[in-house]
């Protein structure tokens, strides 16, 4: 096999691949995109990070390529659907910089507990003043985290080290992973309201992205310390910038940016104001990372050439393709009722059951379950979850996930239902196939039947004469519109569940006025990607 190296990788952690004879290594940095484009027909696979653009253009070239290896976690520079869809592999390595990420974390925290930067430039300057630097320390104080993946764990066992009291912000893991790392898990405003320090470690996504917002920092302690090592934009930063011009915040660390490099007049405002203390994205930055991730993707490689399951390929799964076709019909509707009840049920899973009644019961349903699992956790890990690792996160996650098949049905020839326990209770969703069509067939106990829309809101209320005109009302004054409406309840003015389709999104304002006017016991826009 012939591989390509385009971007600067640590030659150490290369060393599976030299040693393997049947690979042929490449290492071709600076290539123009054309001089690119030119070069990859020739490869098998190609080693990037993130200076080489992997999208549709190049692909396009890439008439032998087999697989693409991300030295790393993210992998925004490659076109993951385009690769998928000539049938290459993508592969990166998640864990190979989290210690890195998370001693840079502490770095930057206590360097500006401390004031190490602008000490060292004073004493460097001529200057011997001690009054002016005198830190904080970590001992004593509340230190807030806001995501407890893999990042934020280690952070979080860092801090008590320093006797800092931990609580933590993570909807989507056990009160007994929390347990684990000897922290509390608290609401996002508690984490707001209570903390001394607050640092993020989380993905950037639509659920993420400025997360934290001037409100929040209205309702911050005054002084606060807030670091970012994860992802530019999970904190607003036109706020972080408001919030220490006015002094509220007393000083702030930040590694990454929303734009980089950074060119914004807002951008360049925060990184030159005098209580930041700033890097240029270095939390990977180190030898050991470095090393780690180039082992990483060389070993899966390896895996590749023999055969072997690849552990970190982020748009495949591992299943024989007979019963992939047998069970290629419930896939989507598994991955609907995953997005589904992720979006409604209460935080902190700690189980989650997959039950199979009727003739789909007769088929190994483990990989219906793994593609349910990976829809529900998809949006809420640190990592890019799919039918490869889904597992996995649900196990760091502390969640136990169960499959359960009875070829036994009453209504329904085949039945998927999805459940999920936390602290709050159990929460129920389960779903069929009507001439090829997801239908979602009952929520909690309600016995509903509506086709999934990619706009939808969920109402739980006590059913009262009335009610459904004024939230039509409501949502017409939004200019909402209805596309159908699916009404579940066990008894006649007793609790209903009303699931509306609608042509767009419904706003928060719009939900606040249909919550005044109905007073639900629960109230959701659940959003489903097409």
């Amino acid at each position: 096999m012939k591989v390509l190296i385009t971007d600067e990788i640590s030659d150490s952690g290369l060393q599976p691949l030299l040693d393997d004879p049947r690979i042929e290594l490449d290492k071709k940095l600076g290539l123009s995109i054309p001089e690119l484009h030119q070069t990859i027909g020739a490869y098998e696979a190609i080693i990037t990070r993130s200076g080489t653009q992997v999208d549709n253009a190049l692909l396009e070239h890439a008439h032998n390529l087999k697989i693409i290896a991300r030295a790393g976690v993210g992998i925004d520079n490659v076109d993951v659907e385009a690769a998928s869809s000539r049938g290459i592999i993508v592969v990166n390595a998640p864990f190979g910089n989290v210690n890195s990420a998370a001693e840079h974390t502490m770095a930057i925290l206590l360097s500006l507990c401390r004031n190490v930067p602008v000490a060292n430039a004073s004493l460097k300057g001529g200057d011997w003043k001690r009054a002016p630097f005198t830190g904080r320390e970590l001992k004593g104080k509340t230190v807030g985290i806001i995501g407890l993946g893999k990042v934020g764990g280690r952070v979080a066992r860092r801090c008590r080290a320093f006797e800092a009291e931990v609580i933590t912000y993570d909807p989507y893991i056990s009160e007994k992973r929390a347990e684990d790392f000897g922290v509390k898990l608290v609401s996002l405003e508690d984490v707001v309201r209570f903390s001394d320090i607050i640092t993020v470690h989380t993905p950037l996504n639509d659920e993420t992205r400025n997360m934290i917002t001037a409100d929040h920092f209205s309702g911050m302690q005054d002084g606060v310390i807030i670091v970012n090592c994860a992802r530019g934009g999970i904190i607003n930063e036109q706020a972080m910038l408001d919030a220490l011009n006015s002094g509220k915040c007393a000083g702030s660390a930040f590694d990454v940016w929303s734009e980089e490099p950074p060119k914004s007049e807002v951008l360049k405002a925060l990184i030159g104001h005098p209580n930041m203390l700033v890097t240029p994205h270095l939390g990977a930055n180190t030898f050991e990372a470095q090393k780690n991730v180039a082992v990483d993707v060389s070993n899966e490689i390896v895996n590749y050439v023999d055969g072997r399951p690849i552990a970190n390929a982020v748009n495949i799964p591992r299943f024989d393709p007979d019963l992939m076709e047998q069970m290629k019909p419930f896939m989507k509707l598994i991955s609907i009722l995953g997005t589904f009840i992720s979006q409604l049920a209460p935080p902190n899973p700690n189980k989650i059951t997959f039950t199979y009644n009727g003739k789909l019961a007769r088929f190994d349903c483990a990989p219906l379950s793994v593609c349910g699992l990976a829809s529900l956790l998809d949006h809420c890990s640190d990592q890019d979850v799919n039918m490869v690792n889904a597992g996995m996160i649900a196990r760091d996650m502390g969640i136990e996930v169960e499959s359960v098949r009875s070829t036994e049905a009453d209504s329904f020839s085949n039945l998927i239902t999805l459940a999920l326990e936390s602290p709050e209770g159990r929460r129920t969703i389960a779903g069929t196939l009507f001439e090829g069509t997801p239908k979602i067939v009952k929520m909690r106990n309600y016995d509903i039947d509506f086709r999934p829309e990619e706009h939808m809101l969920v109402i739980n209320y006590a059913d009262r004469p009335g009610l459904i005109g004024k939230i039509g009302t409501i949502l017409g004054e939004a200019n909402v519109n209805i596309g159908s409406m699916s009404l579940g309840r066990r008894e006649k003015a007793g609790e209903a569940m009303v699931v509306f389709s609608v042509d767009s999104p419904v706003d928060e304002a719009t939900l606040e006025k249909v919550a005044a006017a109905v007073e639900p016991k629960f109230i959701k826009a659940v959003h489903i990607k097409e």
